[in-house]
C-alpha cells in the first residue's frame, strides 16, 4: 500500500506484523500545494496596485438544457434554498404517530438561511445568512419558528440590498471610498473585526445562555424561547486567540472547552480555552493547554477537537490557512477560501495534550486526509481510540460552492469529490519510544528534529532495500496496537515517529455524527448516529445508526425526504446507551418548498415512532447542527 512519502508496505494479517519492501523517491516536494478554492490565484507577494474584487454572482435562471441527471435520487436544492419570510411567533403542527410522554424541550437549530441579497447571490453555501430554527415540544404540542441571527452582516448586507461583507467564498461590492492605505491599516485590526459575524454553523450552552458559533471569535448569544439575537461577543476580548472551532465541548459540570489558534512569539499554536461554569464564563476563560503548528506561515484549519478523561486530542490535517495569502486577500478584497492551501504530501498529525500540565505528551502521524468532524474519543486498555469523519481531501468544500452543487447533476466526479468514510484510529500510549511523548517538529524546548526531515531519516535506514527483498531482508515492524478486536494499527518507524493506520467502522458516508453526549463524551461509547454523506446512494437522504463494536448498522429514509443532524436526547433513567429518541429536523425536496418537519425516531431500533409537520409561508432550507435543550432546564423555567 502506498503511504503519502510512497513508501511501499505490505501488512501480514497472521502475525500483525508491517515489513518495508521498496523506496521510492518522491515526485513533488514536500512544499508543493495545491489549492482548495478555485477562485484566487497561487501566494503572490503584496502589491501596491489593487485588483478589482469578483463580483458577486447575480440571481439568473438557469438556462442549460435539460439532461438526465446523474444523481436522480439527490435534490441539492434543499440546500439553496432562501428563507423568504421569518415565523416569528410559533406555528403549530400536525403530529403523527406517537411522541414520548417524557419527552419536553426545545431544539434549536443553526444553518443557511439565504442566500439572495438583493438581486445578488452567494457564491458557497458558507456564505448563506445564518437562519435559527426552534422545535419546541410542550406536552405532546409541538411547534416551529425560524428567525434570521442579526448579525452585523446581515443587517448591513440588507441595508445596502448588496453583499457588502466578505464572507468564506463571497468578495464583497468594492468599497471606493476605502483607499489601499486604509485597507492595509485594517490588517492591524484586533481579531473578528475584519471577518463577517456570521455565524451559521452551530449553537452551543454556556451556563443558561446559548450561543451561535462559526470560526470567527464573534459569538452571538440567542434567546431560547424566541430566537431573538440579543448581544454579540468577541472571545478574544477575554483571551488570546484569533478564531475557535465552531464546535466547543460542554463537560457535565458546565464547563465549556474549545481549541482556539493564538499568535504567539514564535508563530501560531494551537490553544485549548476553559470557560469555567459559573458566574464569568467569559471573564474567567483562560488557555490551559498549547501546542505549536507545525507551520510556522501556514497554520491547520481547525472545526473540531476531542477531549479524553487525561488529554485533549488536536488533530492537525495538512488543510492550511495561508497566513501570507489570507494578508493579501483582506487587503484585495477576496473571501478567506482564497487562503486554504492543502500539503497533499504532508502527513496528518494527531497531537495529545496533558489536561492537567496542558503539555504535549504525545505525537502521531498518519495518512492525509481532509476532516471536519470527530465522532468522539476515550481511553482503552493503554490507548487512545479516536473516530473521525474522513475525506481523502478537502475536494467537498469545492463541492458546495454554488455553481458546483447546480450542476452536481452533471458532474461524473461530484460524488467522488464528497465521498467520505467514519475511521477508527487507535493511538498506542506505551510505545516505548522517546519520539513518541514529544513534538516531532521544531516547537517546544526538547525537540531537535523537524517533520522534513523525519522521512529523510527512514530513507537512510531504508536504503539498502530494494525492490523485490524478501521478508527476512526487510525490516520488520511490530504492530503496537494491543486491543485485541481492533484491526487498527500503528508502528515505531525508522525515524521513531509512530504512525498509525485506521479501520472502518462502517462502509457508508457519515456526516454531522452525534452520540450520547452527556453521558459518553471521551469514554468508551458503542453508538453514534449520522445523516448520509453519499449523494450517489439509493436514498441521500439516510439517517444512519452505527455499531462501532460490532461495525452493524441501522438506517431510516423516505422518499424526499432530508432530515438534518440526527441528536439523541435519553429517556429517563436510561437502561442502555441507546435508550432515548433519536431527533431530526425535516425538509421535503423537489416541489415541496414550504414543508418542515420533527422527526421523532426510537433510537434502540431505529423505527419512526411519530412526526411533526409544519405547511410554512415560505421555503425552509436543510440546516446544520443544533442542540436539545429538556424543558426542565431552559432559561426562565
Amino acid at each position: 500500500m502506498p503511504t503519502s512519502s510512497n513508501v511501499i508496505y505490505a501488512l501480514s494479517d497472521k502475525n500483525q506484523q508491517i515489513v518495508f519492501s521498496q523506496l521510492e523517491q518522491e515526485a513533488a516536494t514536500e512544499t508543493s500545494v495545491s489549492e482548495v478554492s478555485s477562485v484566487v490565484d497561487s501566494e503572490a507577494e503584496l502589491e501596491v496596485d489593487e485588483e478589482p474584487a469578483t463580483e458577486p454572482t447575480k440571481a439568473a435562471k438557469d438556462t442549460t438544457q435539460p439532461k438526465d441527471d446523474m444523481y436522480p435520487n439527490c435534490d441539492v436544492n434543499v440546500w439553496l434554498r432562501s428563507c423568504e419570510q421569518e415565523i416569528v411567533e410559533p406555528i403549530e403542527g400536525k403530529v403523527q404517530g406517537t411522541v414520548p410522554e417524557w419527552l419536553n424541550g426545545s431544539l434549536l437549530r443553526n444553518g443557511p438561511g439565504s442566500l439572495k441579497v438583493g438581486d445578488m447571490m452567494f457564491n458557497h453555501l458558507f456564505d448563506s445568512s445564518a437562519l435559527l430554527h426552534r422545535f419546541n415540544i410542550d406536552n405532546g404540542k409541538i411547534t416551529y419558528q425560524c428567525r434570521f441571527l442579526k448579525s452585523d452582516a446581515y443587517k448591513k448586507n440588507n441595508a445596502a440590498r448588496r453583499i457588502v461583507v466578505t464572507e468564506f467564498g463571497t468578495s464583497a461590492v468594492p468599497d471606493p471610498c476605502q483607499t489601499i492605505f486604509q485597507k492595509i491599516a485594517a490588517v492591524f485590526n484586533k481579531p473578528g473585526v475584519n471577518n463577517s459575524d456570521n455565524a451559521m454553523i452551530s449553537i452551543y450552552p454556556f451556563g443558561d445562555e446559548f450561543f451561535a458559533f462559526t470560526e470567527s471569535p464573534i459569538i452571538h448569544r440567542i434567546d431560547p424561547e424566541t430566537l431573538d439575537t440579543e448581544a454579540k461577543l468577541n472571545v478574544s476580548d477575554y483571551v488570546g486567540i484569533v478564531n475557535h472551532t465552531s464546535h466547543p465541548h460542554v463537560m457535565s459540570d458546565g464547563t465549556v472547552y474549545n481549541l482556539g489558534c493564538s499568535i504567539t512569539k514564535t508563530g501560531p499554536a494551537y490553544t485549548i480555552i476553559c470557560f469555567p461554569h459559573g458566574p464569568g464564563m467569559f471573564e474567567n476563560a483562560r488557555i490551559v493547554a498549547s501546542v505549536p503548528a507545525r507551520w510556522k506561515f501556514h497554520p491547520g484549519y481547525m472545526h473540531t477537537f476531542g477531549i479524553t478523561e487525561n488529554y485533549f486530542v488536536i488533530v492537525e490535517q495538512p488543510l492550511s490557512v495561508s497566513v501570507p495569502t489570507m494578508v493579501v486577500s483582506q487587503i484585495r478584497n477576496r473571501p478567506m477560501a482564497a487562503a486554504l492551501k492543502w500539503f497533499e504530501s504532508q502527513q496528518t498529525y494527531i497531537y495529545l495534550l496533558d489536561r492537567d500540565t496542558g503539555e504535549l505528551r504525545h505525537t502521531f502521524h498518519t495518512e492525509p486526509f481532509f476532516y471536519l468532524h470527530i465522532i468522539n474519543q476515550y481511553e482503552r486498555e493503554g490507548h487512545v481510540v479516536l473516530d473521525i469523519c474522513c475525506y481523502k481531501d478537502p475536494a467537498m468544500l469545492n463541492c458546495m460552492y454554488v455553481d458546483t452543487m447546480r450542476n452536481m447533476q452533471n458532474n461524473p466526479d461530484y460524488a467522488k469529490m464528497f465521498r467520505g468514510r467514519p475511521l477508527r484510529f487507535v493511538l498506542p500510549l506505551n510505545c516505548g519510544t522517546e519520539r513518541a511523548k514529544g513534538r516531532p517538529a521544531a516547537g517546544p524546548k526538547g525537540s531537535s528534529a523537524t517533520a522534513d526531515a523525519s522521512w529523510s531519516d527512514m530513507w537512510q535506514n531504508l536504503g539498502s532495500f530494494s525492490a523485490g527483498d524478501s521478508t527476512d531482508s526487510g525490516l520488520v515492524l511490530q504492530n503496537l496496537v494491543q486491543i485485541e478486536d481492533s484491526k487498527a494499527t500503528a508502528y515505531v518507524m525508522p525515524n521513531r515517529t509512530i504512525f498509525c493506520k485506521p479501520e472502518l467502522l462502517c462502509d457508508l458516508g457519515c456526516e454531522t455524527p452525534r452520540i450520547y453526549y452527556e453521558r459518553h463524551l471521551g469514554r468508551p461509547y458503542r453508538y453514534f448516529y449520522a445523516i448520509s454523506s453519499d449523494v450517489d446512494a439509493s436514498n441521500p437522504g439516510t439517517l444512519i445508526k452505527v455499531d462501532v463494536v460490532t461495525k452493524g448498522k441501522l438506517t431510516w429514509c423516505e422518499e424526499n425526504v432530508y432530515p438534518s443532524e440526527p441528536i439523541f436526547v435519553p429517556a429517563p433513567d436510561p437502561q442502555s446507551e441507546d435508550d432515548g429518541v433519536v431527533l431530526a429536523a425535516m425538509v421535503w425536496g423537489r416541489e415541496e418548498q414550504n414543508r418542515a418537519g420533527l422527526l421523532v425516531l426510537d433510537a434502540k431500533s431505529f423505527t419512526e415512532l411519530g412526526r411533526c409537520e409544519f405547511v410554512t409561508p415560505g421555503p425552509v432550507p436543510k440546516c446544520l447542527h443544533g442542540w436539545f435543550q429538556p424543558t426542565a432546564t431552559t432559561k426562565g423555567d
